[in-house]
């Protein structure tokens, strides 16, 4: 089981050293990047990491984040509130599904980009039996036949490719990111993803080119709904997002399987293996609460 580190302070109640594990839940975010990261708190191994003062952009990047929040309650959350009273959880689960399997071209392309050909083979056979005996991808008779879902992008193969992370970043609609992240938005949308393709290449009355898109991210963010009382506990939701989506990106690097020399260094215990939670928890409430008066 893939196991992330829960970021130190993020949450209300102090977390044990030896806490047990926890089965993952798999959701998306909201504007393609956001939400689904509060999934990563069910995630295992509840350790605790030192302060993180590495986030040059952080008054840009709350600032960002509270506006991407307001939005969301304002605007987006009751649309996928009204999405999930019209549906019921098989026809969603059916909708998840195509949008699943209509965006692995994506995963395809970087696969091959990155020098992977069994990946990209087995991505493009579950693709093409989800669309034909699948009903387009409605149905995903491909994980009965054991060819595995798995979800790539060029963030991924710049990683690969040895392009540094660069600083991190929260961007309106589209929430945590990096410097490198980034570039897979326009590449993966432009050049790889069909329904971006059909978008650009259809102009019908009304904007309704853009109504697959739109029930794409509606869809997301429906997905979200369940985990939001976890991010809800945090101690501090930027801090637990911010976080959270860099582990979530390490393991999505090295495909579920990061060294423990990379955890360690991302988490900044190499160099501290010996330390007690509760000061380095007391460390950081201190820290962040320092950092924000600095921002006021």
């Amino acid at each position: 089981m893939v196991q992330i580190i829960i970021p130190r302070g993020t949450l209300k109640n102090r977390p044990s050293p030896k806490a047990p594990s926890m089965r993952p839940l798999n959701l998306p975010r909201i504007v393609r990047n956001m939400l689904g990261l509060v999934a990563v708190a069910l995630l295992a191994a509840c350790h605790i990491a030192p302060p993180r003062t590495d986030d040059p952009n952080e008054n840009f990047n709350r600032k960002v984040y509270a506006f991407n929040d307001k939005l969301d309650k304002a605007v987006i959350r009751p649309v996928a509130v009204g999405y999930r009273k019209v549906t019921n959880p098989p026809v969603r689960t059916a909708i998840s599904d195509f949008y699943t399997n209509i965006r692995l071209p994506i995963t395809v392309a970087n696969d091959l980009l990155q020098a992977r050909p069994k990946q990209a083979f087995l991505s493009t056979s579950r693709f093409v039996v989800n669309l034909t005996i699948g009903f387009l991808g409605f149905k995903d008779p491909a994980s009965l036949l054991g060819l595995p879902l798995e979800e790539n992008d060029f963030g991924v193969t710049l990683a690969r490719w040895g392009v540094p992370e660069g600083d991190y970043l929260v961007l309106p609609l589209v929430g945590p990111t990096t410097v490198r992240d980034v570039w897979r938005l326009p590449v993966d949308s432009y050049f790889f993803d069909p329904i971006s393709y059909y978008s650009r290449n259809h102009d019908y009355k009304y904007g309704q080119e853009y109504v697959p898109q739109v029930l794409y991210l509606v869809t997301l963010r429906s997905r979200g709904i369940d985990a939001e009382s976890f991010l809800a506990s945090a101690y501090d939701p930027y801090v637990f997002m911010r976080d959270a989506y860099r582990q979530q990106r390490l393991y999505n690097i090295y495909y579920g399987n990061p060294p423990a020399e990379a955890i360690e260094q991302m988490q900044g215990l190499n160099d501290n293996k010996d330390f007690d939670p509760d000061e380095l928890l007391d460390e950081q409430h201190n820290w962040e609460r320092k950092n924000g008066e600095k921002q006021q």
